[in-house]
């Protein structure tokens, strides 16, 4: 009898075991596998776009004009083309390239621009151009109808040289230089009252055609009050006076080529 009692015992224990083997089986059977999280499709698509955005990007800026945009009497860095390819490569990437060419000379009509250019054959590939021109064709007596007419061949010349993308142009007024210890050797008031013929014309026309305009005139007829808005030479802008310049052509820039 005491034998069965143990039997029976060791019965239940085993079975008793045994189920609870299954049990914890059947429990561990039920637990879902995860996989490891190795980042999604969009994931990857983030941080190539990213790689995208880093990217340097490559502009050409061309500036045409005379003494104006080659900068007389001023340091090379100091001319205004030089300061706004400055100002666009502060608000740009910092890896991205910023090239300028320049063609002017002191003392160029826009007859003497027009022959540089074609001389020069430049590529029509440039992001942004800037055409500063007419001072010349003033002070050595041309006739109006001449600059009207080159004028208006120089701008379709400049836009040609940004592919066709006219808002890519950036027209710069004529400083008035009778405000100037030179021009008040002169009939001031004559000088004046033809370059503002001058200005006038040109801004009309751009309005007119929707080419963008940047009025710059006023700030060198402060330099009788302010001699540091005038050059060495007593007769062009200081770097003073172009970086004022820089301020009202750069935000236009950085809206035609951001």
């Amino acid at each position: 009898m005491r034998l069965n009692n143990k039997l029976l015992v060791l019965f239940f224990g085993l079975s008793f075991i045994l189920n609870m083997s299954v049990l914890s089986c059947n429990t561990k059977a039920e637990i879902p596998y995860v996989a490891p999280y190795a980042g999604g499709e969009d994931e990857e698509e983030e941080e190539e776009e990213e790689q995208d955005d880093e990217a340097p990007r490559t502009f050409k800026l061309l500036s045409l004009g005379d003494s104006y945009t080659i900068g007389q009497s001023v340091c090379i860095s100091c001319r205004f083309p030089e300061q706004l390819k400055d100002s666009l490569i502060e608000n740009f990437n910092s890896q991205d390239i910023f090239s300028l060419e320049i063609i002017a000379q002191t003392g160029w009509t826009t007859t003497n621009l027009k022959s540089a250019i074609a001389s020069a054959n430049p590529t029509a590939d440039f992001d942004l151009v800037t055409l500063l021109i007419g001072v010349n064709n003033q002070y050595q007596n041309k006739p109006f109808s001449l600059y009207q007419t080159e004028f208006i061949e120089l701008v379709d010349t400049a836009i040609s040289l940004v592919g066709g993308e006219a808002s890519n142009l950036i027209v710069v007024s004529i400083p008035d230089y009778a405000y100037t210890p030179f021009g008040q050797n002169s009939n001031s008031e004559t000088i004046s009252a033809e370059l503002e013929t001058y200005n006038n014309y040109a801004q009309n026309y751009c309005n007119t055609n929707g080419l963008t305009y940047v009025y710059i005139t006023d700030i060198t007829q402060q330099g009788l009050n302010n001699p540091d808005l005038i050059a060495s030479d007593n007769l062009h802008p200081s770097s003073l006076a172009y970086s004022k310049f820089v301020e009202r052509i750069l935000p236009f820039a950085i809206e035609k080529i951001e």
